[in-house]
């Protein structure tokens, strides 16, 4: 696999803003295993099975069907694929699980159901619980024996939740702490046996907690009235003075906050995995229903139109395919890299080594936190464009409950606020290249700065040979507008930048498209290598470098068009004058590039969606 058997340079976290990435060092679908293909087929025939004709029962309340659904996954292994094989897991990488993420979100309800038990209701015990709280909770959760759930937000604690009121106090035996507090919007809180609580210790140390139901003082709400979703249980998590031994603290008191966005971190990757598996479920009713519907004597598929929709909705969906694949190789390849030297490394205890090895883990995870935030706003950004068009194509029909996409639309909703809202997730992504940057971790305020000082200089980029020459050029610039914008916020502002959100967001959405057209140029540029010379290419191969290269080129220069509009919009807050004028005139430069046909690309890209 090329995550874990290359030893070429691994890229750091948001470092793709200041490097362009070794093609055949990036991670895409096309590197799967066997043993991740047959992972996928797994799921998938899971999915069809048994999870399918059981979603329209779970829309009507029987959300008991949940349960069931858990412990037949439980069964062929899909609730363990990340937990150490001693727990009764089965060990594997992040690919793996990524893979199980997507094909589940083909079912909403259910996959919000199965990523609240098996990722962030699993995974802050697996990696910050002690030996016995793993002993105890790990084998039963991954055989759902026990259903698990992840109790953070509150009433007035959403996207800012280390403002949590939820308090925890000593007894005065030194046995228990004593909760007391309202968590909302409970994922399986209606049939969950164990939830991860956060609350604060004495009002002011935020900490985490194992808390079961069970307890005394532990009790849940009626079931939220949801716009959809509506398979999955939703409901407050009450505490009453609910007595929860000490044994219970998960983690340090007081570094709650550690486990809260490590967990978030993972749960946005696997989230926009889950994204990309939908869209492309919504994908599959759209073309069928353009093909079999007919006006004006054909069906609406020929219409150019619809066509423009089809492509758009398959080239969205590619990439951030792409995207999340790329981000999920850095992260096992990371991991891999880590592991090798811990055996040689680590002389300690069975406990400290442990300890020590899931540390790595969360410090591999943490290092591509932007690159995780830029999945997460951009493939569910991509997933309601998806459904939206999808109920265009179906007219009038769309709208209705007797076709499916009704349900999509209504359910992908809830993806741009879970696991962080995506402004948040704007905010953050330059809140984390500047924070990285001012701890020495990358050079982005001196390349800023270089660039700067040479912008008078600068002309357009020669573009680097080979087929896919010309698109690596505006990359280059699309980066190079994202260090300028970045650069000159951070030396007006200081301190004070984050005051700055309407630019800061800007900002972001510059970086978005940088990093989304370059996973989506390489990408088609491995396919191209792969097939080898055109003149000996099957058509197998031709076929699918054709495709990626069409999709590829497509995003690409609708992206950089968009971070250019961005950037306009940013610069007056900047700059003023002669000087405003001047980084204006050399955003054409960073952005000029010959015109394509974008009609014909889209016309290719939705014929052959029409053809497979």
């Amino acid at each position: 696999m090329t995550t874990l058997t290359e030893t070429k340079k691994l890229t750091s976290g948001a470092g793709f803003l200041l490097e362009a990435p070794e093609v055949d060092s990036v991670f895409t679908p096309e590197d799967f295993t066997e043993e991740h293909k047959m992972i996928a087929q797994t799921t998938e025939e899971f999915i069809r099975r048994d999870v399918l004709p059981r979603l329209e029962e779970m829309e009507h309340g029987h959300q008991e069907i949940n349960v069931e659904l858990l412990r037949k996954a439980a069964e062929i292994g899909l609730l363990g694929v990340e937990i150490d094989e001693e727990y009764g897991g089965l060990a594997l990488d992040k690919a793996s699980s990524t893979i199980v993420a997507e094909r589940i979100g083909t079912t909403a309800s259910f996959a919000t159901t199965f990523g609240s038990h098996s990722g962030i209701g699993t995974l802050p015990i697996a990696y910050f619980g002690s030996e016995s709280q793993k002993q105890n909770y790990l084998p039963q959760i991954v055989s759902a024996k026990l259903i698990a759930a992840y109790a953070l937000t509150e009433a007035e604690s959403g996207s800012d939740a280390l403002a949590a009121k939820t308090t925890a106090v000593l007894s005065p035996d030194g046995k228990e702490y004593v909760l007391n507090g309202t968590k909302m919007w409970i994922t399986n809180a209606g049939f969950a046996d164990v939830f991860v609580v956060f609350a604060k210790i004495e009002g002011k140390e935020f900490s985490a907690f194992i808390v079961e139901k069970k307890f005394p003082g532990v009790s849940v709400g009626a079931e939220e009235k949801k716009m959809g979703i509506k398979g999955s249980s939703t409901r407050q998590v009450h505490l009453e003075n609910a007595r929860v031994p000490v044994e219970n603290l998960l983690g340090e008191i007081g570094k709650g906050h550690k486990i809260a966005l490590n967990i978030l971190n993972m749960g946005r990757f696997k989230l926009a995995a889950s994204c990309i598996g939908g869209a492309k479920a919504v994908i599959q009713e759209a073309v069928r229903y353009a093909l079999e519907r007919h006006q004006f004597g054909k069906p609406i598929a020929s219409f150019g139109a619809i066509q423009d929709k089809l492509a758009r909705m398959a080239t969205y969906t590619w990439v951030g395919e792409s995207m999340v694949y790329r981000t999920v190789g850095l992260i096992d390849r990371a991991l891999f890299l880590k592991g090798q030297g811990r055996d040689a490394q680590l002389k300690q205890n069975r406990e400290g080594e442990r300890a020590a090895h899931s540390e790595e883990k969360l410090r591999s995870i943490e290092e591509y936190a932007v690159e995780c935030s830029i999945l997460k706003v951009r493939c569910s950004e991509y997933l309601d464009y998806v459904v939206d068009e999808a109920v265009q194509i179906f007219g009038g029909n769309g709208y209705s409950q007797e076709y499916p996409v009704e349900r999509y639309y209504r359910d992908s909703r809830i993806n741009r606020i879970f696991e962080g809202t995506n402004e948040i997730n704007r905010l953050l992504i330059p809140a984390m290249i500047l924070r990285r940057a001012l701890r020495g971790e990358l050079p982005f305020l001196a390349a800023a700065k270089k660039l700067q000082d040479e912008i008078l200089s600068l002309d357009r980029a020669i573009a680097p040979a080979g087929p896919f020459g010309a698109e690596h050029a505006l990359i280059a610039g699309m980066k190079k507008c994202a260090l300028l914008i970045g650069g000159l916020a951070a030396q007006k502002f200081g301190d004070q930048l984050n005051d700055q959100q309407e630019l800061l967001m800007l900002f972001s959405d510059v970086v978005m498209e940088a990093y989304a057209a370059e996973s989506a140029i390489v990408r088609a540029q491995q396919a191209q290598k792969k097939a080898g010379p055109e003149a000996q290419r099957s058509g197998a191969a031709q076929k699918t470098a054709g495709a990626f290269a069409d999709m590829a080129r497509s995003y690409l220069y609708e992206a950089a068009a968009l971070a250019e509009m961005k950037a306009r919009d940013a610069l007056p807050a900047l700059a003023d004058g002669d000087m405003l004028r001047t980084y204006q005139s050399v955003l054409k430069r960073f952005f000029r590039h010959d015109p394509i046909n974008q009609i014909e690309l889209r016309r290719r890209i939705a014929q052959r969606n029409l053809e497979s």
